[in-house]
């Protein structure tokens, strides 16, 4: 059979199989997989079983492994030679707290019919990442049925700490990295542009955390007796925080932006065609104007530029009442999001510099590193993504979007680092899912037409 017949035949063996589907991400929701809480290390596991268990049933070699946090699944199959995908997804799930808010239980997945007609998934999970990630393996499993083999070879990780921080994940893939390599990699784990316009993510901005700490006298002192005569570690903080941002919104620390390299007119032309509205977008969060750099687009300040933020701030009395003290110690903590080309490693050290620059005498600076990972951007011309593009907008009928995403996904800067690979962010979430809160939802036609998508990006990869 051609390997349209195979196509044909794999969309129609998923649209009747949808109510078994269903079934399937409703008892993978019932395990109450928290990777947070120790509490439910055992639920965790069941959920790795769970899953290798049917990946064993629909024809992949699969197996769980240990890891020393929760396990990961890892599945091969071989069906063909090339090309090669390794599928992403995490089964654990955010706490459900707090429980009164919901409307059902957290873990029996409830069917919700909208006013427009949609149906909701209500679940925790539902959407992050039971949903998402299910949608791949059903689309396997529908192809296999369809078909008997998959029309491209397919490996899949699944982890179970994406929500507690994925540390042992990297360890894992360095560790597994010969038989983990492939040609491109898949995420699902990310939004569609709207609610009936597909979309890949392209671009992953990178982070460095720095916490800094700086401390003058070796006591609190009393404001009267010492005032002016003494250091202020809460203005000589205040001073340098004020000195990371020019008038114009941009970066003041040097060699920021040295390597900062401009969008391709292309993306930023069809960037401009989405129809964003920023002041919409503004409103949201009750603001009125952009506060980034002035000459650039707010999309590309959330989405390609790099930018310097104060997370937070403390130093001296901060209860209630007053008290007039010169504190001894002041510190923020402070995040840069990255651009591809950005090293992590060199703008820590030129922040490091900049703060140490401006420290007067009697002041002492401590940094705290908070983590790092450098941006990731898949090239905008690639087979993978031109195929996975048209794939997905033969299925929903609308042009797919290439998007970007201010966030950071580490797990793709871990398969560009580690295995060498581009990651393709392709998910079918809606911005109001409300991932991590109360009566968390994932749309039916999310769930349906994301298997299907799937499908037709496997037969695109085959094609040629």
């Amino acid at each position: 059979m051609t390997i349209a017949t195979q196509l044909e035949a794999a969309l129609a063996r998923a649209d009747a199989d949808m109510d078994q589907s269903l079934e399937r991400l409703k008892a993978l929701i019932r395990i109450k997989s928290i990777s947070t809480d120790p509490a439910y290390a055992g639920e965790c596991r069941r959920a790795a079983e769970w899953l290798a268990a049917g990946l064993r049933e629909d024809g992949f070699e699969a197996s769980v492994r240990d890891t020393p946090g929760h396990p990961v699944v890892v599945a091969h199959g071989r069906d063909a030679l090339a090309p090669h995908v390794l599928f992403y997804g995490h089964y654990d799930v955010q706490p459900v707290d707090p429980l009164q808010l919901w409307n059902s239980d957290p873990f029996e997945a409830e069917l919700r019919e909208q006013p427009d007609g949609e149906v909701h998934i209500v679940a925790r999970g539902s959407s992050d990442d039971k949903g998402q990630l299910m949608t791949f393996l059903e689309a396997c499993r529908a192809w296999r049925a369809a078909n008997g083999t998959l029309p491209v070879r397919v490996s899949i990780l699944l982890e179970g700490e994406e929500e507690s921080g994925g540390k042992n994940l990297p360890g894992f893939i360095g560790g597994a990295a010969d038989e983990l390599r492939a040609d491109v990699a898949l995420v699902c784990d990310t939004d569609m542009w709207d609610r009936s316009t597909p979309s890949i993510t392209t671009m992953l901005r990178g982070l460095v955390g720095e916490e800094i700490e700086i401390t003058c006298a070796d006591k609190d002192l009393h404001s009267g007796m010492y005032g002016s005569a003494a250091r202020n570690p809460n203005q000589v903080l205040a001073e340098i925080i004020a000195s990371l941002r020019r008038p114009d919104g941009s970066v003041a620390v040097a060699g920021f932006y040295d390597e900062v390299e401009e969008l391709p007119e292309a993306v930023a032309e069809q960037w401009r065609n989405l129809g964003f509205d920023e002041k919409a977008f503004l409103a949201g969060a009750g603001l009125t104007q952009a506060a980034g750099e002035k000459d650039r687009p707010l999309l590309q300040q959330i989405w390609s530029r790099p930018t310097c933020e104060i997370n937070g701030m403390s130093g001296g009395y901060t209860g209630d009442g007053f008290k007039t003290v010169i504190p001894a110690k002041a510190s923020a903590k402070i995040s840069f999001r990255l651009v591809a080309s950005q090293d992590p490693h060199k703008i820590r050290e030129a922040f490091r510099a900049h703060v140490r620059e401006r420290l007067p005498a009697d002041c002492t600076v401590m940094f705290k590193e908070h983590g790092g990972s450098p941006a990731i951007a898949v090239p905008a011309d690639g087979p993978y993504l031109r195929r996975a593009l048209a794939a997905l907008t033969d299925e929903w009928g609308k042009q797919a979007a290439i998007t970007a995403s201010g966030g950071s996904i580490p797990v793709a800067g871990d398969f560009k680092r580690l295995l060498g690979l581009d990651t393709l962010l392709i998910g079918f979430a809606h911005s109001d899912d409300r991932i991590h809160s109360p009566n968390e939802k994932y749309n039916l036609t999310s769930y349906h037409r994301g298997i299907r998508s799937w499908i037709r990006i496997l037969a695109a990869f085959a094609g040629n």
